[in-house]
């Protein structure tokens, strides 16, 4: 409690617009936020509501269209898309609604990919998706392929691969989206313990009730704009 943290990124009047015909959209408008470190912060609303493509901006996949984006101190939407990548190698991991697992590579071999950018000797690294994968409890399926696991284990392996690079910061959009409810409160629950014992911060873009729940901050948005609780 004593320790006040600096948010891990603010925003500033972020709009990302976009052209159809003759008729522009908001996607997101205006958005202003402080979002904490060392939490699991949750944007929440419709789809359409301009969740996703907030996530998206955060992440340095999309850019916006005005406003700016600060990163632990640091302007992050005015890098280049090559400074943009780095940034994302080395501080940011990605869970999707999807998994997003390459069906041909073995659990192992899946989040080794992530690991390839990074300069680690090949003993590092196999330690490294040791540890992961003892952490969200896989240990055994190491040499599994996907298609061998269930939603909740893939979702699993696509968190241990989200974590085996050490980022400061883990996006998820709709992690609980393809597996059902009691899987997905595990799949929370393993988010969690990962900012309590890892200290990483998390933001999830959903529309799942248990993981709003879950969130120590939550923005609520509409119309591609924040709405005050």
């Amino acid at each position: 409690g004593w320790l006040t943290v600096d948010p891990i990124i603010t925003t500033h009047a972020l709009t990302r617009t976009y052209l159809s015909g003759q008729e522009t959209i908001y996607a997101v408008r205006d958005v202003s936020i402080a979002i904490p470190d060392r939490q699991i912060t949750a944007f929440v609303g419709r789809s359409g509501s301009g969740k996703t493509t907030l996530l998206n901006l955060l992440a340095g996949l999309d850019q916006p269209t005005s406003g700016e984006i600060w990163f632990s101190g640091d302007r992050f939407d005015t890098l280049s898309q090559a400074e943009c990548i780095t940034m994302r190698k080395n501080h940011m991991g990605f869970v999707f609604q999807s998994f997003g697992l390459l069906p041909l590579l073995t659990v192992a071999e899946n989040i080794a990919l992530t690991l390839r950018i990074q300069e680690l000797s090949a003993r590092e690294r196999n330690q490294r998706i040791q540890e992961v994968l003892e952490w969200v409890g896989l240990s055994r399926r190491s040499q599994h392929r996907p298609a061998e696991l269930s939603g909740g284990e893939q979702q699993r392996v696509a968190i241990a691969r989200a974590l085996v690079k050490k980022p400061r910061l883990i996006l998820a959009d709709e992690p609980t989206g393809q597996i059902d409810r009691y899987t997905g409160k595990r799949i929370i629950t393993l988010l969690q313990r990962i900012v309590e014992e890892q200290h990483i911060s998390i933001v999830i873009a959903t529309h799942d009730p248990q993981t709003m729940q879950a969130a120590q901050t939550v923005f609520e948005l509409r119309d591609g704009q924040i709405i005050d609780p």
